[in-house]
């Protein structure tokens, strides 16, 4: 077994994405405070998939047994649903992983947690112009995501599969200036993630976000190589329901994370998405 095959073997991992920010695709309202109003209504900010798929089509009919009503406002980018839930707009969000959290944190001088990890999305590597990873071009274009943590997901990924190896074989914040060595000179394309599906016919392959490869009709099962389930992908890359500190402990917070870490949720994931949406508890 040559060494890129026992590396992909390695690979397979499972992981996540993240999240969204400045368009949204509907009005937001104030709620005028961090933590809901009612403890019977919780407004979610989402990704379109598989975020506020799962919330619609899974949690609401679940809490909606309880009482409790949810709303969902749908997001594209990375940014407002962090601010919305910071100002109270909404009163949680739905879209990220812990580490673009963290990250977030730190630089905008927040306070948001975590309420629960609820599942993560591999991170995988899709074909484009060429289709054998094993038989990398010298020269080859890779895209991969631009976002402080994604883009060093990807390359701690691609070093997995023996293309590269990184200054700091660890590093979650990894550029391509911290590669080590490259024998393949491999030039990368450094994009907004939502932008990389729409790169593959002009780049040689493109590591992409598992909720943007879904959104655009990609799969894991399609993929030539993606995250093995056994590396950082649970740990550092679960998607949670993120909302204000204190809020933690609303009920209907505290609500919505028991019916999305259970048997029945993971049963769903399973049977809708198959390998693209994993359970991360």
């Amino acid at each position: 077994m040559s060494n890129f095959a026992i590396a992909s073997r390695r690979v397979l991992v499972k992981a996540a994405f993240v999240g969204l920010g400045v368009l949204t695709l509907g009005g937001l309202t104030a709620c005028g405070s961090s933590a809901p109003a009612d403890d019977n209504v919780i407004t979610v900010a989402a990704s379109p998939a598989p975020h506020a798929e799962i919330l619609t089509d899974f949690a609401a009919p679940a809490l909606k047994e309880q009482g409790i009503e949810l709303k969902v406002k749908e997001y594209t980018d990375y940014i407002q649903p962090n601010k919305d839930t910071t100002a109270g707009a909404v009163d949680a969000n739905y879209f990220q992983h812990i580490t673009y959290l963290d990250n977030y944190n730190k630089e905008n001088d927040t306070d948001l947690v975590s309420a629960g990890a609820i599942h993560y999305e591999p991170l995988a590597v899709y074909a484009g112009k060429s289709s054998d990873l094993e038989a990398i071009a010298d020269g080859a274009t890779i895209a991969i995501p631009n976002d402080p943590t994604n883009e060093g997901r990807a390359l701690l990924l691609l070093q997995d599969l023996g293309l590269i190896t990184l200054k700091d074989p660890t590093d979650l914040e990894a550029t391509p200036k911290d590669i080590k060595d490259n024998p393949h000179n491999i030039k990368f394309q450094e994009l907004e993630a939502a932008a990389l599906p729409r790169t593959l016919e002009s780049v040689d392959f493109a590591v992409m976000n598992g909720n943007y490869a879904i959104e655009a009709g990609f799969h894991v099962k399609d993929a030539l190589a993606h995250e093995d389930s056994e590396s950082l992908a649970v740990e550092k890359y679960a998607n949670i329901i993120c909302v204000a500190k204190g809020s933690e402990d609303d009920e209907a917070v505290k609500a919505l994370v028991e019916v999305l870490t259970s048997e029945d949720c993971k049963d769903y994931l399973e049977k809708t998405y198959g390998e693209d949406v994993l359970p991360a508890f």
